[in-house]
């Protein structure tokens, strides 16, 4: 392969690949230290670290095909969401680290945001204020105590691999921490609402839905002006706004 492709690429970090190599581009060293050392915690499969020169940490390509990708129905069978599920789980169950990922912030901060960013949303005219209003009370179900697990903190669908009904590695791990473990759970069925159930079976343990539904929307409504600002849409069919028109 002779051609460089851009995954990802925002004002933060950048993401290359180069064959069966991706680079991660990203200036913050003590945030990459800390994603290295939640790939050696966690309890499931992650990419192989080829070599890491700062600001590049090169990993190796996971073999397997994703779960799904946001804002497109899942082709993944029962058997994957729930091996993913019972991945989840493994994880959820490892070690606590030390640091405290973006799922594991206190209620006080996750209020502070979700009430400036609904401000944001209705005063910059972005979303009508009835549909900030509703799942603004959605989410408040997602703003209790919880005890607190190892989380990946950004597990999004596109970032758990599968070969057949085995997990091959969960990918991105700079949001990882301690944290609220239905944020995973929510994180993954994000726009998969149809999926929950076999992700649950596989996880094998209670997941309160009304929580569930309150991180879809407390999610989806302080990530919209992030996606905005750095090139992203929203909008995209499935995406975060299909999410929050879904609670209505």
């Amino acid at each position: 392969m002779n051609e460089v492709e851009v995954v990802v690429a925002h004002s933060e970090r950048v993401t290359l690949r180069v064959g069966d190599v991706f680079l991660k581009v990203d200036v913050d060293e003590p945030q990459v230290d800390i994603e290295v050392e939640m790939m050696g915690l966690a309890q499931v499969p992650t990419p192989q670290i080829l070599w890491r020169r700062p600001p590049v940490l090169a990993l190796a390509a996971v073999p397997g095909a994703t779960l799904g990708r946001l804002g497109e129905p899942s082709t993944a069978s029962p058997g994957q969401w729930a091996a993913a599920g019972a991945a989840v789980r493994r994880m959820h169950e490892g070690p606590l680290p030390e640091w405290s990922g973006r799922a594991g912030r206190s209620v006080d901060a996750w209020t502070a945001e979700l009430a400036y960013e609904c401000e944001w949303l209705v005063t910059h005219d972005v979303l009508p204020a009835d549909l900030v209003t509703r799942n603004r009370e959605v989410a408040e179900a997602a703003l209790r105590p919880w005890t607190p697990k190892f989380t990946h903190g950004d597990l999004q669908i596109a970032h758990v691999f599968l070969d057949g009904e085995e997990v091959t590695g969960i990918i991105d791990w700079s949001e990882a921490g301690r944290g609220d473990p239905l944020y995973d759970l929510a994180t993954l069925a994000l726009g998969q609402e149809d999926r929950f159930a076999d992700l649950v079976a596989g996880y094998g343990a209670e997941a309160d839905l009304d929580v569930i539904r309150g991180w879809w929307s407390l999610r989806s409504l302080v990530g919209v002006r992030w996606l905005i600002e750095h090139g992203f849409d929203p909008f995209t069919p499935g995406g975060e706004v299909d999410v929050l028109r879904a609670r209505m």
